[in-house]
């Protein structure tokens, strides 16, 4: 993998970093009671936030094996689906024991982009915040392994 495509996935991954240990008293305070209004829209925020960060790694890798299209309307999900594919190419970027949870957070992110502040609901973010950092951790494992290969495939 060229070593400039290399050094964007590692920035973006520094971000994610970033956001999440700057969120950490977020976090914390959402495992010990249910958020108010501000607490629940900063919580979506990061959650928007962090998985905005997963798919433009994603869209690096796959811009570089020319693998991404936004054609449809679908291409967030198509984006996501083809990073647990294995190509001529390519390995898989991510194992497909995370691909629920990412699936999850996608249309966590989808809705949030879509409505209004008072409509988020706890218990359907409940998990993906509590989450966070083990998902973040493997995904990131997932991304670095990928990074790591000598030969793509």
């Amino acid at each position: 993998m060229d070593n400039s495509i290399r050094k964007k996935v590692l920035l973006e991954i520094s971000q994610i970093d970033k956001l999440i240990s700057e969120a950490k008293p977020l976090i914390i305070l959402c495992r010990q009671h249910e958020p108010d209004f501000i607490e629940k829209s900063a919580s979506a925020l990061l959650l928007h936030s962090f998985y905005n960060g997963v798919e433009n790694i994603l869209s690096i890798i796959l811009k570089h094996y020319n693998e991404l299209s936004f054609l449809t309307e679908k291409w967030h999900r198509e984006l996501l689906e083809t990073s647990f594919i294995q190509t001529d190419l390519r390995t898989n970027i991510l194992d497909s024991s995370i691909k629920d949870q990412l699936l999850e957070y996608l249309a966590f992110r989808h809705f949030v982009r879509h409505s209004y502040g008072f409509q988020i609901e706890w218990l359907k973010m409940k998990h993906l915040i509590i989450n966070l950092e083990l998902t973040w951790n493997i995904v990131k494992t997932g991304i670095e392994s990928f990074l790591d290969q000598k030969k793509t495939v």
